[in-house]
């Protein structure tokens, strides 16, 4: 069988976790006799090289509609519905601010939209302009062979907000856990504190700021910021004090050694499918931190501690609270039963299969 994975234009130029599932998910793909083949929406495709098409991102339906059209072959959608509209609600600033008024769709729809006009992304269909973002998604749906949320939480809110009758598997996220091996002889820092994240709104690193200034606590943001966003990352910058150090991207075996030595991880966000940091760094024997919003605990159950993004009073608190517990090895044994890229491969091939004799 020959896949192509079909993702964002920016999958490399603008890392997140959807660039890990998708390379790690062709990396392990391969290993089981899968040929799968990375390829960027605004790459001209030869599709009939493929057997079937696999496509990331349901929140970017212009890119799904004009491949998928145009292809004519069966396809598979990882859906990883973010949503973002608390943030962009509630606590956007400046133009932003006109998001406060609008639907979630409309306003995915605009930022689709300023994306292509300021040539920051590339806008495939044009149709998508006069469908909208909701009649998109939902036509996306209708023609799909199947979708692969993350978790049955996730399904669940797609089918709710974009009513369907169509087939789904679910496909865990997970670790590699052949990169992420931890070390019980090498002490952890109970001072230290990491938060591995595209630096933006949504991710919530300016609560996180003022939870842990000042505090003992050393706290590293490891990533960059995105490339709209440059006036939150400068305001991240601005209000940081002495123990809040930055750390641009780094390649996931950078990350090992960081996670070895963190006694915390945390991943205040407005909102998380899953956060794949949070996976990697709990296998790698950090308690974790993470938001209450999404569908963490599907993942996490009663194994991490949660906060409010709202709130830095209850972020601090539950970072204090994860500095001085011992790590409960019931988590990493979890992750390393389920949450692993390799048992993610044959759950999607078991998909890809489905989806061909459908």
């Amino acid at each position: 069988m020959k896949v192509a994975i079909i993702t964002r234009s920016t999958l490399y130029s603008v890392p997140g976790g959807d660039t890990v599932q998708a390379m790690e998910t062709a990396r392990h793909l391969t290993d089981i006799g899968v040929l799968a083949e990375i390829r960027l929406t605004n790459e001209v495709i030869d599709y009939a090289n493929y057997d079937l098409l696999h496509f990331f991102n349901i929140i970017r339906p212009a890119d799904i509609l004009f491949h998928s059209k145009k292809a004519g072959k069966p396809f598979v959608v990882s859906t990883i519905l973010v949503n973002y509209s608390e943030y962009d609600k509630y606590y956007r600033k400046g133009v932003g601010m006109v998001f406060s008024h609008l639907s979630s769709d409309s306003i995915e729809y605009l930022k689709t939209l300023a994306r292509w006009v300021l040539g920051r992304d590339h806008l495939s269909s044009l149709s998508y302009i006069w469908k909208g973002q909701r009649k998109s998604i939902i036509e996306i749906l209708n023609q799909a062979d199947s979708i692969l949320p993350n978790s049955e939480s996730e399904y669940r809110r797609v089918v709710k907000m974009y009513p369907s009758t169509v087939k789904y598997s679910i496909i865990l996220n997970g670790i590699n856990a052949t990169r992420f091996t931890y070390n019980d002889a090498i002490k952890k820092d109970d001072k230290l504190v990491l938060c591995v994240a595209r630096i933006e709104g949504i991710k919530n690193q300016l609560n996180l700021i003022k939870a842990l200034n000042n505090t003992r606590f050393k706290l590293l943001l490891i990533g960059n910021h995105s490339p709209n966003q440059t006036a939150y990352y400068n305001e991240c910058r601005s209000i940081a004090a002495a123990n809040i150090s930055f750390i641009e991207h780094l390649p996931q075996d950078d990350l090992v050694n960081y996670y070895q030595q963190a006694k915390t991880h945390v991943l205040p966000s407005w909102f998380e499918t899953t956060g794949l940091s949070s996976v990697e760094a709990a296998v790698m024997g950090c308690n974790i931190v993470i938001t209450d919003k999404g569908d963490t605990r599907e993942y996490f159950e009663n194994d991490a501690f949660y906060c409010d993004p709202a709130q830095p009073e209850s972020i601090l608190a539950a970072v204090e609270k994860a500095s001085i517990t011992n790590f409960n090895s019931h988590l990493r044994e979890k992750i390393l039963d389920k949450y692993t890229w390799a048992k993610a491969a044959i759950q999607t091939l078991k998909a890809y299969q489905t989806a061909i004799v459908s």
